[in-house]
């Protein structure tokens, strides 16, 4: 399964974004939508899953959760908005990964595009930095990979001007 990974739009969606992820399976946002009709848009083209952030308002906190934990072609993932990295972790989240073990943790927040093995967890860690061209980020950024019967592979990055 191909999965997009985007995070941070803060209620702007690129067409080039789009353009990347056509040929995804689903698209997974990590919250910061800004608004709906970001969301409204990535549903049209593709199976979408999506959780809040924290510039999100009441409507799209109705429609998405702050956490979701599922499997896709076999790897436990968990993804939300604010996560940390490997050996720091925010608070609200730690506890939670420790419980569940995923072998994937997508999350958004810090505008920067960072891809991360935690050897305690045995996970992957994959923040696809701000998609959206608002706040301090100098790149625009958007993840691709592929799971495939367990494993999480070819991932690619997409790179846009601010």
């Amino acid at each position: 399964m191909k999965i997009g990974l985007l995070s941070d739009t803060h209620g702007w969606l690129d067409e080039q974004v789009v353009a990347f992820f056509k040929d995804c399976d689903e698209v997974w946002h990590c919250g910061d939508i800004g608004d709906s009709s970001i969301t409204d848009q990535l549903a049209q083209h593709f199976n979408l899953r999506a959780v809040y952030g924290n510039i999100d308002g009441g409507d799209l906190r109705i429609i998405y959760p702050q956490v979701q934990i599922f499997e896709c072609e076999g790897v436990k993932t968990l993804m939300t908005h604010i996560g940390g990295y490997p050996g720091r972790y925010d608070m609200a989240v730690r506890d939670l990964l420790y419980r569940e073990r995923p072998r994937l943790f997508v999350c958004g927040h810090s505008h920067i595009l960072k891809v991360m093995y935690d050897k305690t967890l045995n996970c992957l860690h994959i923040n696809p930095g701000a998609a959206g061209k608002y706040g301090f980020h100098k790149v625009r950024t958007a993840v691709r990979f592929l799971i495939d019967k367990g494993d999480i592979k070819d991932l690619e990055v997409l790179e846009l001007k601010k």
